[in-house]
């Protein structure tokens, strides 16, 4: 059994936890911003010691995480915690059956997790609007964590969730995977950007989906299995619906993405990866734009797409677009998705490919890691006692990115955004920094 640690310090931590998300439905700082520092290898381990660590949410996301995990063998995944027992038993019985031996458990809670300092680290993987209490628990408990894309469902809880991590000093992972992943595509894109190699970036397009909608599901029978006002959590009260939170082990990824009351939407979804990708390239991993552009004429009811960010050199990225990422230069243009990157000079795609565009570094120029993957990265900067590839910083920015994408799109106006203080300023200002925010609903 997990043992019990001091119940008043666990009492002390998930109060924190609690207190900040409840600040958050005030749109006020719930943590000081600390300064930068690395991270701290695991507590009272050396490097070559194993690491214990848990999950948070085992749906078909964990369930494709947690094999990375266990591919390092000084890895062992100790506990499962699902508001969903059926998930929870089943993302135990999987790490037994991958270690052929009963080396993790079924845990109620995922409180429990963060009580028991026996656990280095934690993966959250669970739906967008349960990221920040456990992720800001887990960080201000000491626990290094791995959290899944977009960081957070406001622009207030992700910057709770930066402040904590970097108040903690531990190694934080937000999942937008393509900095490491995907034959380097994403990375030789952003390292010809960085070096100039399409001149000075004009325009940027992203192709990804839409902003999300009001939840309209209609109310079923839960399960008694399910923790449904678990499930929920910060989240209005609403009755249950399978296409939510599914019924046992699945295999889908589930509709709560496009559902504005846990998620937003197919734009964040995939924004959270592509978006991310234009901020890489573009050196903007702890800042962003400084004007949000709605397109105009567009009704509430329609697609929603062509919204322009701009940022403070000129540089305009488009909500939409051909491909994944498209980067369009003085001098050349760059194209790149998961299955594909090529770069020709001017802007028509018709162009012949050139491939000294994408020709490996040079000199003095930048280079980018080139990761064995995101979870190995996560693992090794832990025992490094460094910063990984994608910080909590760098997912609340690039969710920020996501989250500014749907507030132009909810007010129709053009919007000035300060990157630094992270409020907007001058017209519509006070409607737009009311949606930086929610109201959190109390929850067990």
């Amino acid at each position: 059994m997990l043992h019990d640690p001091s119940r008043r310090a666990f009492v002390r931590t998930a109060a924190v936890s609690a207190a900040a998300l409840a600040t958050l439905g005030r749109a006020t700082p719930a943590l000081a911003r600390a300064p930068r520092g690395q991270a701290r290898a695991p507590r009272g381990q050396g490097a070559n010691d194993r690491m214990q660590l848990a999950i948070i949410g085992f749906g078909k996301r964990a369930n494709e995480l947690h094999g990375g995990f266990l591919d390092d063998d000084g890895i062992e995944i100790i506990a499962v915690a699902d508001v969903a027992a059926a998930r929870a038993i089943e993302g135990t019985r999987l790490v037994n059956e991958r270690r052929k031996a009963q080396v993790c458990r079924v845990v109620a809670s995922w409180r429990d997790i963060i009580a028991n300092p026996a656990i280095d680290a934690v993966i959250v993987a669970t739906p967008d609007h349960w990221h920040a209490e456990p992720a800001i628990a887990a960080a201000l408990a000491g626990k290094h964590v791995y959290c899944e894309k977009p960081l957070s469902l406001t622009i207030a809880e992700g910057r709770a969730i930066a402040d904590a991590a970097r108040k903690s000093q531990i190694c934080f992972q937000t999942g937008s995977q393509q900095r490491s992943e995907f034959d380097y595509n994403f990375v030789r894109a952003a390292e010809a950007v960085r070096n100039g190699r399409i001149g000075k970036i004009k325009r940027i397009t992203i192709g990804v989906g839409e902003s999300p909608v009001a939840c309209d599901l209609p109310a079923e029978s839960c399960p008694a299995d399910i923790d449904w006002d678990g499930w929920l959590g910060q989240a209005p009260m609403r009755p249950f619906n399978h296409e939510l939170c599914p019924i046992g082990m699945h295999g889908h990824y589930p509709k709560w993405r496009n559902y504005r009351e846990y998620a937003n939407g197919g734009l964040a979804d995939m924004g959270a990866h592509h978006f991310d990708i234009a901020q890489w390239a573009l050196g903007m991993d702890e800042s962003g734009p400084v004007t949000i552009i709605p397109p105009t004429g567009t009704p509430t009811n329609s697609v929603k797409s062509g919204l322009r960010f701009i940022y403070a050199n000129q540089t305009e990225m488009i909500h939409g677009g051909p491909t994944d990422c498209t980067f369009i230069g003085s001098e050349g243009t760059i194209e790149c998705s998961r299955g594909h990157v090529r770069a020709y000079l001017g802007e028509d795609p018709k162009a012949v490919d050139d491939p000294k565009i994408l020709e490996p570094v040079r000199g003095n120029e930048v280079a980018l890691p080139r990761n064995s993957s995101h979870i190995a990265d996560f693992l090794r900067a832990i025992r490094e006692g460094r910063s990984p590839i994608c910080t909590a910083e760098t997912g609340h920015r690039t969710a920020t990115i996501c989250q500014l994408c749907n507030i132009g799109y909810d007010i129709g106006q053009p919007l000035n955004w300060d990157p630094v203080t992270e409020r907007f300023t001058g017209a519509q200002a006070a409607q737009a920094n009311a949606l930086t925010t929610r109201a959190v609903r109390k929850h067990a």
